[in-house]
């Protein structure tokens, strides 16, 4: 009997780890309101898709064959990723529509295997390929070859500062008021921010882009743009978390103004999780993961210009935006899961998109090294061990700084806690955060049958994270 119970016990708990799993693997949409929009239609899909290969099979002219190269990649894009929003997973999200992000998904596997596949080539045949892609690559020039950087720094003008705020410059700030989306956190924010910089300074022999103006560095890059940016995902992050989320169908809305506004509202986060990446009293394991997570990001934002150095396509081609447009993409669904796995109990592993995000960072590392060989040649290998162990340096003393910050919250706390008239606070701090939501939302597209607060489905994920020791 006892081996019975305690099998039992066992196979509860395997469920448990299996049902917090495709929280962050396969979140399903609850109160569908428009059913023919979350059915899967296959035998409608089938045909079309059969329709649609017989239309282009006869109908095209095939005498041009690199057309019928880029034709045909294109159509095996488009049908994989159609067998993707069939058979992949949801991810955590399912706003705007859980088919946009299995066909994220399916995109970065598309990427993951193209990789794959390029470290198997050689120089040639890679040249061979881009050119192919683009005739004009067979031009193109590195911006280090064609442009000076860290020249005059002492020379500082008003028409020299505003000529840095260009396109770039734009880029850069919406870079990082997504990124603040997304990681959630001042102190994250700011410590990959200062040690992007500094990762800047240890590879500057290798880019020479890298070198900038200490008024650049300093002033536009990590105060202006860094900083304003940080300031406004935050922003927008403490708006999300004090909104109420209370969904009604479309159907329940009359008027044409609400139903159009209930539409653009599809577009917006369904709930929003309350996200605290480390307690007081967070394990070395979170700590470790913290900082892999600092190093994974850093890795990814050295492929970008690797990548446009070694193989060498200017900024402002269409292999480098797709690229970050793509990366961008599959960053928001792994950022969460990786969050989930690393600060949730109950989840024993990585998400599918995470484990895939991790592999693409490798691969492209791994492609950056086989063919710039000639580059890394001049690696001076005691600027990588130093950048490592300032990363790793900086990073502790941001986790220190932020959990020291979390103990004095709960010392401020418990000391409120022993004044009656003060009970109301130490409430408000002991409850769940996402209990901790502004009622002030009464718009008449958000006025529910049945009231439901969104993010109570995270409470999961989000309350879990509070639980780690």
């Amino acid at each position: 009997m006892a081996a019975t119970a305690v099998l039992r016990s066992s196979r509860s708990q395997d469920n448990n780890y299996i049902l917090h799993f495709r929280m962050i693997n396969e979140q399903q949409v609850e109160d569908i309101c428009l059913d023919f929009f979350y059915k899967p239609h296959t035998i409608s899909l089938l045909t079309v898709t059969v329709l649609s290969l017989m239309y282009f099979a006869f109908t095209r002219d095939d005498e041009n064959s690199d057309n019928n190269l880029r034709v045909g990649l294109l159509v095996v894009v488009s049908f994989f990723l159609v067998i993707s929003i069939l058979a992949f997973p949801n991810g955590p999200f399912t706003r705007p529509h859980p088919a946009i992000w299995r066909m994220v998904f399916g995109l970065s596997v598309l990427y993951f295997l193209f990789l794959v596949f390029l470290i198997f080539l050689n120089w040639d045949q890679v040249k061979t390929l881009m050119y192919w892609l683009d005739p004009n690559l067979r031009f193109a020039k590195r911006e280090a070859d064609i442009m000076e950087y860290a020249v005059n720094c002492t020379v500082i003008t008003w028409e020299r500062v505003l000529s840095h705020f260009d396109i770039f410059a734009f880029g850069h700030f919406a870079g990082w008021a997504m990124k603040a989306l997304l990681i959630r956190s001042y102190g994250l924010c700011w410590t990959i921010s200062i040690t992007w910089e500094l990762t800047e300074l240890f590879f500057m022999h290798l880019l020479p882009n890298f070198a900038e103006c200490w008024w650049d560095q300093v002033i536009l890059d990590i105060l202006l743009c860094n900083g304003g940016g940080i300031w406004l995902g935050m922003t927008i992050c403490r708006y999300l978390e004090m909104r109420t989320y209370r969904w009604a169908s479309i159907k329940e809305i009359h008027s044409t103004t609400g139903k159009l506004k209930r539409a653009v509202l599809q577009f917006t986060p369904a709930s929003w999780t309350y996200v605290r990446w480390f307690d007081p009293k967070s394990s070395s394991q979170r700590l470790a993961g913290i900082y892999l997570f600092m190093i994974l990001w850093q890795l990814t934002e050295l492929n970008t210009f690797f990548l446009k150095h070694i193989f060498i396509f200017q900024a402002s081609h269409p292999l480098s935006w797709c690229r970050i447009l793509l990366i961008g993409m599959i960053t928001a669904p792994t950022v969460r899961q990786y969050y989930a796995y690393l600060t949730d109990t109950q989840c024993k592993r990585v998400g599918t998109q995470c484990w895939v995000f991790g592999a693409i960072a490798f691969l492209e590392a791994l492609a950056c090294v086989k063919f710039g060989l000639d580059l890394f040649s001049k690696t001076q290998i005691w600027y990588v061990v130093l950048w490592l162990l300032c990363l790793a340096l900086i990073t502790l003393l941001c986790l220190y700084g932020m959990v020291w910050y979390e103990q004095s919250k709960l010392k401020s706390v418990s000391l409120q806690n022993d004044d009656p008239d003060d009970r109301g606070v130490s409430d408000l701090y002991s409850s769940s955060p996402d209990d901790q939501i502004d009622q002030t939302d009464s718009s008449e597209h958000l006025q529910p049958t049945k009231r439901r607060k969104g993010p109570a489905r995270n409470r999961v994920i989000g309350s879990q994270g509070g639980k780690k020791r």
